[in-house]
């Protein structure tokens, strides 16, 4: 019943008189136009409200003005090629019709892409070097596929055209292939939230550093010694790296101590949790505490394990911590053991030398070391003549 009244419906319309056909045809594209235009608010807004910031109410304003002009332009052209306005004209109208929304959808993606690039720059939440590249990326695929859209509406072979491009495009990726790299490393770090500028982190090489910048190309470590180490985002993008800055920026310290077997285990386990809790530098949640490791072979060994505000305070709290603990030890008395060795020389056990001689001590007695060419045998004047020689040699 209902697709009756819309046949019904299609042949009044068909029937009207052409200039009255074309006039309802063109009011209808208005009114759906303006429907767009209120209905589709909603609607753009649920695709794009996942999007951080203001960067959302860019991308509304911008493709706002390009649905409405081109539902009512289509309609519009529907109309004119319905009624036979012009019937020499129909093909001309379509493909001058879809060339003018082309390049103004060009315009507006490319505006778009421009004015989201800027609002995003302007939010701590983007990278300000990486928003750019996307922006030239989006410009450029916009406007080679209008192009190539717009020649294939006038019937122009575009096959040279991509083999030129593709034969371009091989010949640039070998010429370039290290930046390339780079820039595809770009992209990836920042897709995948690697680390970002202020981060801590440790590469794969064992340098350990703040992240200062990072460019399309490469980026900037400076490392603890206030050097500035310069690293190609491509050998990032495969390398191991530790960032000690996520998922939160307290870290764990282990400071490892020895005490002597004598000792009263669960007395030292108190002692050290007590110069945690006392330095300015250990933070209070989550709380410190002490493992037992192991038997050492010159002492038991512990873990203090605590937590400090940021990586880069690691070097600083265990300089204080070891202080105190040293002075906590001395103070309650516990054994700080240290390896010792014993060298025994060779000879025989009575303390006899090998040649058979010796003294009370086990040394060789002094009358029996034959004197050397060097030897004086307690003549000063001789040193002295051998003194003088040296000098003048």
């Amino acid at each position: 019943m209902q697709w009756n009244a819309l046949a019904d419906a299609w042949a009044a319309l068909l029937g009207l008189p052409t200039w009255q056909g074309v006039l309802v045809v063109v009011g209808c594209s208005l009114l759906l136009a303006k429907a767009i235009e209120v209905g589709g608010d909603a609607a753009i807004r649920r695709v794009t409200r996942r999007i951080p910031g203001d960067v959302d109410r860019v991308i509304f304003r911008t493709l706002h003005p390009p649905l409405y002009i081109t539902v009512a332009a289509v309609g519009t052209v529907a109309a004119l090629t319905l009624y036979d306005v012009f019937p020499a004209w129909n093909t001309r109208l379509e493909n001058g019709l879809l060339t003018l929304l082309t390049l103004l959808w060009m315009y507006s993606l490319t505006r778009m892409g421009r004015r989201a690039s800027e609002t995003a720059t302007e939010d701590d939440r983007f990278d300000n070097q990486v928003v750019p590249i996307f922006q030239n990326v989006w410009t450029a695929v916009v406007l080679g596929a209008g192009v190539f859209l717009v020649l294939s509406y006038w019937n122009v072979d575009v096959t040279p055209l991509l083999a030129s491009a593709g034969i371009a495009g091989i010949v640039v990726g070998f010429a370039a292939r290290d930046t390339i790299a780079n820039f595809f490393g770009s992209i990836a770090l920042y897709a995948d939230r690697t680390y970002t500028v202020g981060d801590f982190v440790v590469l794969d090489s064992g340098e350990r550093g703040r992240v200062e910048d990072i460019s399309i190309r490469s980026t900037d470590i400076r490392t603890r010694d206030d050097t500035v180490v310069t690293v190609p985002n491509s050998q990032l993008n495969t390398a191991t790296l530790v960032n000690e800055s996520e998922p939160q920026r307290e870290r764990r310290l282990r400071v490892s101590v020895g005490v002597g077997y004598d000792s009263d285990l669960e007395y030292v386990e108190e002692v050290l949790l007590d110069v945690a809790t006392e330095e300015e530098l250990v933070v209070e949640d989550p709380p410190p505490r002490v493992r037992v490791r192991e038997f050492g072979g010159s002492a038991i060994d512990l873990d203090l394990l605590c937590w400090i505000p940021g990586p880069m305070l690691r070097g600083r709290a265990r300089h204080q911590l070891l202080k105190r603990i040293h002075a906590a030890f001395r103070t309650e008395g516990i054994e700080i053991p240290f390896p010792q060795r014993v060298v025994s020389m060779p000879g025989d056990a009575d303390g006899r030398n090998g040649d058979g001689s010796r003294d009370a001590d086990g040394q060789i007695p002094r009358e029996s070391r034959e004197p050397g060419p060097d030897r004086t045998d307690g003549d000063p004047d001789a040193a002295d003549d051998r003194w003088a020689d040296s000098r003048d040699s």
